[in-house]
């Protein structure tokens, strides 16, 4: 094989491992756009989703709570309400109150959706009370008439929530954002953003979340998977 020869073939395999370092290169780099920031209807929603999980901790606390032989998840129920109350009433709620409510009010569109609900906060917050009281003191839910009160409390909430939230998703919140242009929204967006970090602390959303997960493993209703039925 001639010097020339070796000369070309030494340059060919050379190109072709720089365009396969390269490749790579390009695959393993991090990429460089900033992600889609989450604006104030994204950021409501999105607390539905911490809602929502916490109403799963509900409703296997009250199914526990409905077999005599399994202990009271007392502990856990007392976090998961307490959560509710913080995050979901506390936060959630009062946004939807001071912030969204009034605006749709004033513009004349949704009365009678907002008005119940408003009737449906104060009922959950009625419920959440009772639960809170029924899971202190060292022998709570121990007997059968309180498990049984505080299972059926449980799942009123759980059945007034979950299409409460789904009719906030699907039509007040669209409503909601036909009231502001693009830069009126984008402020909003930042308004939530730092009521949140104000009420909440500057990782309020990111903390909810991990609580309800470490709610939902130490129930072992953490695994997604199991709600998948069974086939035939």
């Amino acid at each position: 094989m001639s010097e020339a020869t070796r000369r070309r073939r030494f340059l060919s395999v050379a190109a072709v491992l720089a365009v396969g370092a390269t490749a790579r290169n390009a695959v393993a780099a991090p990429p460089r756009s900033k992600p889609a920031e989450v604006n104030a209807t994204e950021d409501l929603m999105r607390e539905h989703g911490i809602i929502r999980r916490t109403l799963l901790v509900y409703e296997e606390s009250a199914r526990r709570l409905g077999m005599p032989e399994e202990k009271a998840p007392v502990e856990v129920l007392a976090q998961a309400t307490r959560l509710m109350q913080r995050f979901g009433e506390g936060y959630h709620e009062k946004t939807e109150e001071t912030e969204v409510f009034p605006r749709l009010m004033k513009a004349g569109q949704q009365k009678e959706l907002v008005q119940v609900l408003l009737e449906q906060h104060a009922a959950g917050r009625k419920l959440t009370a009772s639960i809170l009281a029924a899971t202190s003191g060292r022998d709570a839910l121990t007997q059968p008439q309180p498990r049984a009160a505080t299972a059926r409390q449980l799942l009123l909430f759980v059945r007034m929530y979950q299409p409460h939230a789904a009719r906030e998703d699907t039509v007040l919140f669209p409503a909601f954002r036909e009231l502001f242009n693009e830069k009126q929204f984008d402020e909003l967006g930042e308004r939530f953003e730092e009521q949140e970090h104000k009420l909440l602390g500057s990782d309020g959303f990111e903390n909810a979340l991990k609580e309800v997960d470490q709610l939902e493993r130490a129930l072992g209703i953490h695994d997604l998977a199991r709600f998948t039925p069974p086939e035939k």
